[in-house]
């Protein structure tokens, strides 16, 4: 199937692309990934799927998942961090897209273990996602600092867009649901991965 966008004024050549990060670079959701390995992958996907939907605010419902997370050992991180799979085309878009001199940035309401690798692998420029409490080598089942939310998400897309002086024809923001409606809004290019 083609989605198609009509748009009455031209898109400028990008500069700024600011993705999402679980089922948009990535093929997989991530915090659904960590619950089946701890044993509770049914109700952390039932409080994903809601939130994706909109159902739920992203914010008290990513709280609520990372509970469920509480007492995995900080290994499993490391496990998953190694075999993450990207979404089919997604590395070859990006390199050639940095080749033109395009910079990338992830927004992402997941984890900043999995975005570390996708900036060490990928050379994303910036990256901004949700930190997991750690302690005693397992996890807390807290965020730690503030949350990547919807809001947040659309203020990062206008951050960079000033910081690298860009006008907003020239920021493509993409993702695939509900948390993501803001940030395409801001940009000049909105686009909706699978949503």
């Amino acid at each position: 199937p083609i989605d198609l966008l009509a748009r009455p004024a031209p898109i400028a050549a990008p500069a700024l692309v600011v993705m999402d990060m679980d089922s948009t670079i990535l093929a997989i959701e991530v915090i659904d990934e960590l619950a089946r390995m701890h044993g509770v992958g049914d109700a952390v996907a039932a409080i994903t799927e809601r939130a994706m939907r909109g159902e739920l605010a992203f914010e008290a419902s990513l709280r609520a998942r990372v509970r469920q997370l509480a007492g995995l050992p900080v290994a499993a991180l490391a496990e998953l961090a190694g075999r993450l799979p990207l979404s089919p085309g997604a590395a070859t878009l990006i390199a050639a897209l940095r080749a033109r001199g395009v910079v990338f940035a992830i927004a992402s309401g997941g984890f900043t273990f999995a975005a570390d690798v996708l900036v060490r692998e990928l050379g994303f420029a910036h990256a901004f996602a949700n930190t997991l409490g750690v302690a005693d080598g397992a996890l807390t089942g807290e965020v730690v600092g503030e949350v990547v939310t919807a809001e947040r998400k659309a203020e990062v897309v206008e951050a960079l867009r000033r910081q690298h002086g860009l006008d907003a024809a020239q920021v493509i923001a993409i993702g695939d649901g509900a948390n993501d409606r803001l940030m395409l809004a801001v940009a000049g290019l909105g686009v909706a991965f699978r949503p």
